[in-house]
């Protein structure tokens, strides 16, 4: 990497051939524009729309549902089954093109960012061209509300101050001069000699001559580094082909067994090739039945449930999975600037001296506009004109004389009419204020030690001083103006914590989230906020690091300590990428929040990425998963609780799909192998369509549960079957298949014994079907909750699952009805038998509610 900083300008600008004062010909500049290329960043080659549909299909989950399809379709001949399921298919993929646009939005919103404009002298002359024409080599003029166009190494400064938050995360604007750094090792920030790409010019002129454009700019890097940025498998995701690779192998196995047992258990029944048929699509039929082809579409129903719910809380979800994995986070990698902090300068701390002669002061020597409500400036400035206007301060003293701040003496000096005489003004660095001064020693060691202790609680220090004179100076000189001074005190200013933000951080801290503050910001700043705001305790300063003492960590060495440290300061975009990319080589789930631009990179890179909604650049927002409208960290908590309500109703709505399609396949299992009559593909069907749809649906939507947020993290190696899903899975599948077996049984001695062709025991078979379509509505109710008891005034909350019960079993009464019982190959029950399906429903709550008793005991 080129160090231009530490280079002198001359020898700089004999490296790239370029005249300090007339800069580049004209014939020159093309040139080299035709060998470097425009000053204009690239986005990364775009997959066509075809592909990204494409892309969706891959999915091992939905290859099992297109499989399945077409067996349901081509071999069963159950077209009804087949389109249900490849409507669920392509609104999952056409969903999936939508959201797959964020990157490229990241990287055309920092094509915007370019300045279109620049002044820039060539052959000697002043010329405004396109910021794309320009090339290392260029000296380019830059004044107050400019963005720098490209790389700059300043030729000269003129108490000129840019604004770099988007880029390096300082909170103010940055003090430049032309200056060589002898070091050669030297921040991003620190470089004070450098100006670059995107950021702004907020008070004074520079010249400065271009050393990268477009990509080899420190934003093009930032470009490279979204370009590249691994895009992480969702939890979710991961979940999801998990189930899918386990219920294709399950299912698999059950129709090869259902298959063989049954071809050569009723050899002689019927030819031989009839028998393989019919075994077969027995088996194909069993594989409908056991493929729960509504969950995609339902798991995307509650992810979307969910964005609205989070929307009403000011998180907007741009990624669909995005609110599953917040609920997931081991750790939040937090930008300080603008997300833990307000990104506006306060004054927090006076020291007065001279009674009534700090606010003249720091209101007379300040270049701050007043437009309205609005304050235009220096956000320092800004700051104490705020400060004043809260002590209802509001002078309208002529200023008639000033000396403007610059960098070598650090001070600015105003001169204002003053009860018929004149006050002259003068804030800047205490230390060099003091040597103005007219001050004992005592009192100047007094002014130092409160300086020192304003500085360790990292509070920005100004001082303050005046004299009163008869008349404006004739020599308006630092010499003559600046001196026999009046010290009047000091004030302490920093860019504070957001009010609710400390107890957000305690809240993730409750709920086992680590929490972990990453800023550009200088490390005894970052360190103190820190401290303020409960990430790290007082004697934790062996916590906090520098990207200057992270660069010496190599990273197996960092690999071994990423767990320890929780402040991050001075940091660059590639250090956030490498903090993010250690946590989750440690098997970490990482959400990053950011605003600014340098944050991008980091924000693809994390499982989640959290964009601020105010503040935030566009690039920002669209390089994240999630934005945050209200730009508020305590909204992180609200989300997380909400990713985690999600993740627990998504558990809610698995469990009741599996042990349901569980109960139905053992159940069809069992009739094989018992030679009783079985449950036709139609009435299979209807029993998905109605039990599995709109029940589980409302479970999706259920409330939160209590003391979600004093659980730890559910870590990345857990699944949707984790926290005991499977075994009840299991258990409840198997009792349900007994209860609708006992019921089928039952049926046979109990009765008319009704008889069709087709049918020995359809009358004992209705009861099966009506058993297992009720005993699933039933359990339905179970699934609320994963461990509690249902005997709770929590259970009736959600009204809309009660109405899909209420509806659910009406729409299951109606195959009764006259015709539609012909279509669903059923008969009319009496009440005795009826009694049976209802009892056998109620059995199952009874013996679910035994088995979560014992689990909880």
């Amino acid at each position: 990497m080129e160090k231009y900083y530490a280079e002198e300008i001359t020898d700089l600008a004999q490296k790239l051939t370029t005249d300090l004062e007339a800069g580049l010909p004209q014939h020159e500049a093309q040139k080299r524009l035709n060998e470097v290329g425009e000053n204009r960043l690239e986005a990364s080659a775009k997959k066509s729309l075809l592909a990204k549909f494409v892309d969706q299909f891959k999915d091992f989950m939905i290859i099992v549902l297109i499989v399945a399809a077409l067996l349901s379709g081509v071999v069963a001949k159950e077209w009804t089954d087949a389109a249900i399921i490849l409507v669920v298919v392509l609104l999952n993929a056409l969903l999936g093109v939508i959201q797959e646009a964020r990157s490229e939005a990241a990287i055309d919103a920092l094509k915007e960012m370019a300045t279109p404009h620049c002044r820039v002298m060539r052959d000697g002359t002043v010329k405004e061209i396109s910021a794309e024409d320009l090339v290392p080599g260029d000296l380019v003029l830059l004044e107050a509300g400019d963005v720098v166009p490209a790389d700059l190494r300043l030729i000269s400064a003129e108490s000129l101050k840019i604004e770099e938050a988007a880029l390096t995360g300082e909170s103010v604007p940055v003090e430049k001069s032309a200056i060589t750094l002898a070091d050669e090792d030297v921040p991003l920030g620190d470089r004070v000699n450098m100006a670059y790409a995107s950021t702004s010019v907020t008070y004074g002129r520079a010249t400065g001559l271009v050393v990268n454009t477009g990509m080899k700019s420190e934003v093009g890097k930032i470009a490279t580094l979204i370009n590249n940025a691994d895009e992480t498998q969702t939890p979710l995701k991961e979940n999801l082909n998990q189930l899918g690779k386990t219920l294709t192998l399950l299912i698999l196995g059950v129709c090869v067994v259902v298959f063989a047992v049954g071809f050569f258990t009723k050899q002689g029944t019927m030819p031989t090739d009839t028998l393989m048929i019919e075994m077969f699509l027995i088996a194909v039929s069993l594989a409908v039945a056991a493929i729960p082809e509504g969950l995609p579409a339902i798991v995307t129903i509650i992810l979307a449930l969910g964005t609205q719910s989070m929307a009403k809380k000011k998180s907007i979800v741009r990624k669909l999975p995005a609110v599953e994995t917040l609920g997931a986070t081991d750790v939040i990698c937090s930008d300080k600037t603008g997300t833990l902090t307000q990104n506006k300068m306060t004054v927090e701390e006076t020291y007065e001296i001279v009674d009534g002669m700090i606010l003249p002061i720091m209101t007379l020597c300040n270049d701050t506009k007043v437009s309205g409500d609005e304050l235009l400036g220096d956000p320092t400035e800004t700051a104490l004109i705020s400060y004043a206007q809260k002590q209802d301060f509001h002078p309208d003293n002529q200023r008639v004389q000033e000396l403007p701040f610059d960098s070598d003496r650090k001070l600015m000096t105003t001169v204002n009419e003053w009860n018929g005489q004149y006050l002259v003004a003068v804030k800047g660095a205490p230390d060099e204020l003091l040597k103005r001064c007219k001050i004992n020693d005592a009192s100047k060691e007094e002014v130092l030690a409160k300086n020192l202790e304003m500085a360790k609680k990292a509070l920005r220090v100004l001082g303050l001083a005046y004299k009163i004179v008869d008349q404006p100076f004739t020599d308006l000189t630092i010499e003559n103006v600046e001196n026999d001074l009046t010290f009047a005190g000091l004030v302490g200013m920093i860019d504070p914590e957001r009010p609710s933000a400390k107890q957000a951080v305690a809240e993730a801290k409750n709920a086992g989230i680590e929490v972990v503050m990453i800023t550009g910001d200088h490390q005894i700043t970052a360190s103190a906020i820190a401290k303020r705001l409960g990430i790290i305790d007082q004697n934790d300063d062996d916590r906090v690091i520098t990207g200057s003492e992270l660069d010496k960590l190599s990273e197996a060495d960092f690999a071994g300590k990423v767990k320890h440290y929780r402040v991050y300061a001075r940091v660059s975009p590639e250090h956030k990428v490498r903090i993010v990319k250690a946590w989750q080589n440690a098997g970490k789930i990482v959400a990053m929040t950011g605003d600014g631009v340098n944050d991008a990179p980091s924000l693809k890179q994390a499982d989640i990425g959290i964009g601020m909604g105010i503040t935030g650049t566009e690039v920002a927002k669209g390089a994240s998963d999630m934005i945050l409208a209200d730009d508020n960290f305590r909204t992180i908590v609200d989300a997380v609780k909400e990713g985690r309500k999600v993740f627990s109703n998504i558990q809610k709505a698995i469990l009741y799909l599996m042990s349901c399609n569980v109960g139905e396949v053992l159940t069809v299992f069992a009739m094989t192998m018992l030679g009783w009559d079985i449950l036709a593909p139609v009435q299979l069907l209807w029993i998905n369509l109605v039990t599995d749809t709109l029940p589980a649906i409302c479970l999706g939507i259920e409330p939160v549960e209590k003391g979600i947020m004093k659980q730890k993290p559910r870590g990345k190696q857990s699944t949707f079957f984790s926290g005991g899903v499977s075994s009840a899975i299991v258990f409840e599948g198997v009792l349900e298949a007994v209860l609708v077996l006992a019921a089928y049984q039952i049926g046979l001695h109990v009765g008319p014994h009704v008889a069709t062709p087709k049918l020995q025991h359809a009358d004992a078979l209705t009861m099966a079907f009506l058993t297992l379509a009720l005993i699933q509505l039933f359990h339905a109710i179970n699934s609320k909750f994963l461990h509690d008891s249902i005997f709770s005034k929590e259970t009736l909350k959600n009204k809309w699952f009660n109405y899909a019960i209420i509806v659910s079993a009406l729409i299951v009464a109606m195959v009764e009805l006259p015709g539609l019982n012909q279509l669903f190959l059923v008969t009319e029950l009496l009440p005795i038998q009826w009694a049976v399906v209802l009892g056998a429903g109620i059995l199952m709550v009874v013996f679910v509610e035994i088995y979560k008793f014992i689990k909880r005991r």
